[in-house]
């Protein structure tokens, strides 16, 4: 899986209908579009790079902004792990060097399903990094979303994510 999906709760096949014709259209006929028993959340996984994606619709809504609507935020997801500190950690490492020494980042955690402590994580996660942290205008986010007992894991810079309710408040 390298995308997750999120959509008002209840129009979940809209989204999935919504983002198979992103994917069609992109050239991957065939995505698996799970529903992961989580009302609102769909997981993807498909063959077209997920930065392609996000530039794709952040495209479609300058030129044609009614065309996504029910695509709430696209997450690209770089690792798939299960919900356990010690993995958690081990994905992170394997990531960890896409930020450089001089680059800020910030810890952004998304939890469902899950009784795992969200300080636990972020803290642990941030003995790893020596880097500077700004909240604001980090250069990196580590992003861990937990969904029950599988977890994503990306870094990734803010303008690799795609938020409906950002674009729209940037084309008004």
């Amino acid at each position: 899986m390298n995308l997750i999906i999120t959509c008002a709760r209840s129009l979940e096949s809209e989204t999935k209908n919504e983002i198979s014709k992103i994917l069609d259209e992109l050239g991957d006929q065939e995505p698996e579009i799970l529903n992961v028993g989580m009302r609102g959340i769909l997981m993807v996984n498909t063959v077209i790079e997920p930065s392609k994606i996000i530039d794709y619709v952040k495209n479609k809504m300058v030129e044609e902004p009614w065309l996504i609507r029910y695509c709430l935020r696209i997450i690209p997801i770089q690792i798939i792990t299960e919900t356990e500190m010690d993995k958690i950690k081990q994905n992170v490492i394997k990531l960890k060097d896409t930020i450089q020494k001089n680059d800020s980042y910030r810890i952004t955690i998304e939890k469902r399903n899950t009784d795992i402590s969200s300080t636990e994580i972020i803290t642990e996660i941030a003995k790893m990094f020596p880097n500077k942290v700004s909240l604001n205008q980090p250069d990196w986010i580590v992003l861990v979303e937990i969904l029950g007992n599988d977890t994503g894991i990306s870094i990734l810079k803010d303008d690799e994510l795609f938020s409906l309710d950002k674009a729209k408040r940037m084309s008004d």
